[in-house]
């Protein structure tokens, strides 16, 4: 699934290219994803001119505007699920559609045309229009981003005192903070030196500050290398991420530690894969 990284980094690239681009023609292929599609207020888009386009946690928001009322018109949600993927083709005459693609807009700027394409083979992602992001169901519940000073070494000090829950499964619990999922979480506790399955209430004060720092440094080293491509994920520029030649940990079983040369060791936590050290990570 594409985490922070992966997300901001498709962002990056469609912001400076969709900014004041109207959306000319909306053509949706199937009238749902994960969740069901608005099909009457996504084609309620149509003439509407994209003025920003913003990140919270894993999803996409698009904001656009009738520039004939100069008000909020509604903003665009795209999330891009499992395997999800969102570009820009840049030609005047409509592409073939490809195997998967669900949904498509035809965009114009300064008498050029373009078109931002949606395709996902296993459905887990999701298209909406909502008014507001604070109440929106799939955000209101959302905590800080890591990347913003709210996030702190102290209040994640202060939010485990009580949890038994292991302190990767806190750094994936999108209620505590955004955006880390399953390869960050275990990047960052491999930089921290803490043991992923460590009982979030028994990690230090000192523990984590260091976790914040490194969950803070890797997802920037991540964010600059274009994120991880290990599957399916490529950004908007349909270039692959190349953060993963440089993990530390994930994916690398029975392979030396960076740090150490202890065997890097494989286990499963939450139902996901998860990698440590067994010397540089004690429980």
């Amino acid at each position: 699934m594409p985490e922070l990284p992966e997300v901001e980094t498709v962002r990056a690239w469609l912001a400076p290219a969709l900014s004041g681009a109207r959306v000319d023609q909306v053509t949706l292929k199937r009238s749902d994803l994960r969740y069901p599609i608005p099909t009457t207020r996504v084609q309620g888009l149509v003439g509407c001119t994209i003025i920003a386009i913003r990140r919270r946690a894993k999803y996409l928001l698009v904001e656009l505007r009738d520039l004939d009322s100069d008000r909020s018109k509604a903003i665009m949600l795209i999330h891009l699920g499992m395997s999800g993927r969102c570009w820009l083709d840049v030609q005047p005459d409509p592409p073939q559609w490809l195997k998967h693609e669900h949904w498509r807009m035809r965009l114009v700027r300064d008498d050029q045309v373009c078109w931002l394409r949606y395709q996902d083979p296993r459905r887990f992602g999701a298209l909406d229009v909502i008014d507001d992001v604070k109440s929106h169901r799939l955000l209101a519940h959302l905590g800080p981003e890591p990347l913003s000073p709210d996030w702190t070494g102290t209040r994640l000090y202060t939010e485990t005192r009580t949890r038994k829950q292991a302190i990767k499964g806190v750094l994936m619990d999108a209620r505590r903070v955004v955006g880390v999922g399953n390869i960050y979480a275990s990047e960052a506790c491999w930089r921290a030196e803490v043991h992923p399955n460590r009982r979030a209430s028994a990690v230090s004060k000192r523990s984590c500050v260091r976790l914040v720092d490194a969950v803070q440094s890797v997802l920037k080293e991540a964010i600059a290398a274009g994120g991880s491509t290990l599957k399916d994920f490529v950004g908007g520029d349909q270039n692959p991420g190349y953060f993963q030649q440089r993990l530390d940990v994930y994916g690398r079983e029975g392979q030396p530690c960076n740090r150490c040369q202890t065997p890097v060791v494989k286990t499963t936590l939450l139902q996901r894969s998860t990698f440590h050290c067994p010397r540089c990570q004690r429980r």
